[in-house]
């Protein structure tokens, strides 16, 4: 760990230049669209020259917002040129525009994911240095979308599925561990306890209820005359 936030290499610059590119050359077929036709210009319509200019710095930055301040215009100006009959070619260009901000996005992100960041570590309100971080996020992300049929949600759920030996194997771990918690249960003190004094209440019943018909039986031999077990 080094006590500089000093960056080295144009990558680990601020993101107000990591994001950017270089504007699209003149030539570049991105500009080479059909412009969206005015019948009457006037002074503040999006002209063809604004309207390449407006897609060249989309391009760059892959701001609408910026792009619109770019060359002046509002964005309900520029929103409202997109929707206008004839501006099919300007559509595709500010969506092709797009695509090169993620596309550059994407670029930037898959460099963070396997390089790391360079991240400032401070300590009691002072900066004492910088370290290397990675995002496992990051990573887990690239590794789903680039690779979905081994990192995807389908190989997450096909890795638990019956017949896998992964998913038998957690099965079984599962059944051993509740199997041993049940045993531990009724083998526990206090389940034991439990059982000795139901089974103490269970044989206490038993033997009044027994006692309860002995009785009878003898009150209705006695008053039948007839002679009483034992006598």
């Amino acid at each position: 760990m080094t006590a500089t936030i000093k960056r080295a290499i144009p990558r680990q610059a601020t993101s107000a230049v990591a994001h950017r590119a270089e504007p699209p050359s003149p030539d570049d077929p991105l500009l080479g669209f059909e412009p969206v036709p005015h019948k009457a210009p006037r002074r503040n319509s999006i002209t063809a020259d604004l309207q390449r200019a407006f897609i060249a710095h989309l391009a760059a930055t892959g701001i609408v917002s910026e792009a619109a301040r770019h060359i002046g215009k509002s964005m309900e100006a520029i929103y409202k040129l997109r929707q206008r009959p004839g501006a099919e070619a300007f559509r595709g260009a500010w969506d092709a525009a797009l695509d090169r901000g993620v596309a550059r996005l994407e670029a930037g992100a898959l460099a963070r994911a396997i390089e790391g960041e360079e991240r400032m570590v401070v300590s009691a309100g002072k900066l004492i240095g910088t370290e290397l971080r990675h995002n496992e996020g990051l990573v887990m992300f690239f590794l789903k979308n680039r690779l979905p049929d081994r990192y995807g949600k389908r190989a997450q759920e096909a890795a638990f599925e019956p017949g896998n030996p992964a998913f038998d194997a957690l099965v079984e771990s599962l059944r051993a561990q509740w199997e041993e918690e049940k045993y531990q249960e009724r083998h526990s003190p206090a389940n034991c306890e439990a059982n000795y004094k139901f089974f103490g209440e269970l044989r206490e019943r038993w033997r009044r209820e027994w006692e309860i018909e002995r009785e009878a039986k003898e009150r209705e031999a006695r008053a039948l005359g007839l002679p009483l077990a034992g006598e």
